[in-house]
């Protein structure tokens, strides 16, 4: 687990409607089963809505960041979910300790309060042999 500050990707920025070189709390991890890797996930939050809060911490406490933004008035009520299916560079493959020709799923959610603003983008990046991806949508 790294938890630091730094400057928004552009990509990143736009997702959160951020100005250009605006800061951002960065949380990036690896999430591990019975010892190989399976997923990483880095997500970036807006460094000037939870600077100095728990979130900007290893340890978020109870129910995590979802919980510490909502604490703040800015509690994901909405995600919209980009999925990518492509081969891993080998930096990736590397990370999650994938064999030659293991596919992974990329994932980019973005979290959305009440009044539908943007307050965290997660990139996902799972090895695809060990997910099943289950969608349940409502009108």
């Amino acid at each position: 687990m790294q938890v630091y500050e730094t400057e928004a990707p552009r990509q990143v920025g736009r997702c959160l409607n951020l100005e250009p070189g605006a800061p951002v709390i960065v949380r990036s991890r690896k999430f591990v089963v019975e010892d190989p890797p399976v997923q990483m996930a880095t997500s970036y939050l807006p460094a000037e809505l939870v600077r100095g809060t728990a979130i900007a911490q290893e340890d978020t406490g109870p129910g995590g960041s979802y919980a510490r933004l909502a604490e703040l008035g800015a509690e994901p009520v909405r995600f919209s979910e980009e999925l990518r299916a492509r081969m891993p560079s080998e930096d990736e493959r590397t990370a999650l300790g994938l064999t030659s020709g293991t596919p992974v799923v990329e994932i980019c959610r973005i979290a959305y309060t009440a009044e539908d603003r943007p307050v965290e983008v997660n990139q996902m990046l799972l090895d695809a042999g060990s997910y099943v991806l289950e969608y349940r949508l409502s009108s």
